[in-house]
This record gives C-alpha cells, structure tokens and sequence, in this order.
C-alpha cells in the first residue's frame, strides 16, 4: 500500500520513486545488518569465564568491501536526487507565472490579467504554472502534498516553485512554516481546471454562490475569503474584532475615536482596513480592494448583521 498522498503533478511520481529508492535501500540494509548483528552475536560470544583468548579473524576484505559498496550506494542516492531536484526547480520557459503572497493568515492569488483570489489557487491541467511568491509580514511555507512541492516565503524577497497539475481536482495548500496564532488555519485549495474551463473563470467576474441569499453567501464567503482566521462568530477573541454582535455595536478606536458599526465602517474596514482600527488590535488586516466585489462586501454584511 502507497502510504504517499496521491500523485497530482508531473514531477510528483518522480519525487515518489527517489523517496522509495532510498526507504528500499534503508530498509534493506537494516535488515541485513540486523541480521548479522545476531548471527555474530551468537556465533562469537564467549564460550565460558575461563576462556580469555578472543577470536581471531581478518576484517580487510571486509573493511574495503562495506566502505567501498555504501561509498557507490551514497554517490548514486546523491546523483538521482540531483537529477529530480534540478527538475524540480528549473520551471519550463512557457510556463504560466502566477504571483502569490502570504500573509497572516490566507494566501493570496494575483493572475497576469489582474484577477485576484483568496486562499483558491486556480491553474489549467496539463500546463505548467510557476508560482512567484512573498511574504507580507512572517515567514511562511507554501505546500501541497498531492504536487510533492513546498517552498518558503520570505518577507522582503521572492523565491518560487512550479508544478503541472496532471489531474483535475482540489488539492489542499498548507502552511508548513509556524507563523503565529492561526497557522494551523492558513489553508487553501488548489482547483485544478480543465483549460477551457480555466479560461472561462479567468476571463468572468465573481458573482455571489449560485442559489444563496446573502445571509448565506455571506456565510460562505466568510470562510472563502478568509475572514474566519481572524474573526470569530461566537464572541471568542482572536486576532480581530468577534462578528458576533458586531453591527450596531459602539467602538474606540485607536485614537480615541467612539464609533458606532454600520455599513459604512464595515465597508471600510474590508477596503481600507487600516483607517479606523479598533482600540487593542493590531493594524495587520490586509486590504481586500480589488479581491472582493461590492455584491460579496454586501453579502459579509448581511452575515455580520444576522450574528446576534
């Protein structure tokens, strides 16, 4: 039984079969040495407390035959991974560069057309994508098991990975590096499209979930885009304000300032988030202008206003 997550990218069966080839080796070797160690064990003990004199046996050809054999074992290991790494972070010249930026705690999506996602990585089957990545704030580690790929995000430079997605589908995108309170929370989703289907969704606009009102798209755009890492609708504290409670509610703000929340303040703070920041919270909420549409902005509201 492939205890691997399932192979979903070009360079993942590769990748899989250098794990393997060294798991075999390893596991071979165990045994074997094993094994030696408790035929010697018995074959060479000492016979009685009156027998003082040691065997003796000449280890040479032995000494020469277990240093040169590991010594190929480990240049061989060392060649193959090579050869896959090489692969493994040389992208294709035509493949498709799609800009991503973490953050606490969501991933961010930024196309060639100037489409921005949420935590929902989107790429055609069968095409390369290149993923050129930053941090805004932490360190922080992009990572889908079912690709067999994983890099860091480093604040203040860019650094990148590639894959060809080989299966259509959802992969899920974690964050293997701990970067604060929520990092077990930064989690999205890789939809791997067929290409017709990939550019139809990058060239339509985002429209609300298809059959909802917008209580209940809001419900779902609370997870989608993001707004439960930092936000909680039970009245837990986190990182920001509760939504439970949250419209109508009387605010200080950081400077001083008593607001009361209404639609106006909560558009703002999902546009301009740090304009008017509540009293005790850090100013670290990322702008959503350009990522969420008006009609989504309306729908959160609505879900803001039903969480009494």
């Amino acid at each position: 039984m492939n205890w691997l997550p399932e192979a979903a990218s070009s360079i993942a069966g590769r990748v899989d079969n250098v794990i393997w080839f060294v798991t075999i080796i390893s596991l071979v070797f165990f045994v074997f040495i094993t094994a030696l160690l408790v035929v010697f064990a018995i074959k060479y003990r000492r016979r009685s407390e009156d027998d003082e004199t040691p065997y003796q046996v000449s280890h040479h050809t032995l000494e020469v035959v277990w240093t040169i054999i590991p010594s190929i074992l480990v240049m061989v290991i060392f060649v193959y991974g090579f050869v896959v790494f090489e692969d493994l972070r040389t992208p294709p010249k035509d493949a498709m560069e799609i800009n991503v930026t973490g953050k606490q705690w969501l991933w961010q999506f930024h196309y060639d057309n100037g489409k921005s996602t949420i935590n929902e990585l989107f790429v055609p089957e069968g095409r390369p994508v290149k993923l050129v990545m930053t941090s805004d704030d932490v360190l922080h580690s992009f990572f889908v098991p079912e690709f067999r790929v994983k890099q860091d995000l480093v604040p203040g430079m860019y650094t990148y990975l590639w894959f060809k997605a080989i299966k259509k589908g959802e992969f899920n995108i974690f964050c293997a590096e701990y970067c604060g309170t929520n990092h077990s929370g930064m989690l999205g989703k890789v939809k791997v499209l067929s290409p017709a289907d990939f550019e139809k969704w990058k060239t339509s606009k985002e429209e609300l979930i298809a059959g909802a009102n917008l209580v209940e798209a809001g419900a779902e755009l609370y997870t989608k885009r993001a707004c439960i890492g930092c936000h909680s609708i039970d009245g837990s504290p986190m990182v920001g304000p509760t939504f439970k409670g949250i419209f109508g509610r009387q605010e200080t703000l950081a400077d001083g300032q008593e607001i009361t929340v209404d639609e106006n303040y909560l558009r703002k703070s999902i546009y301009e988030p740090q304009a008017q920041v509540v009293k005790g919270y850090q100013p670290i909420m990322p702008s959503f202008k350009g990522i969420i549409s008006d009609n989504e902005v309306s729908a959160l509201i609505a879900y803001m206003k039903s969480l009494k």
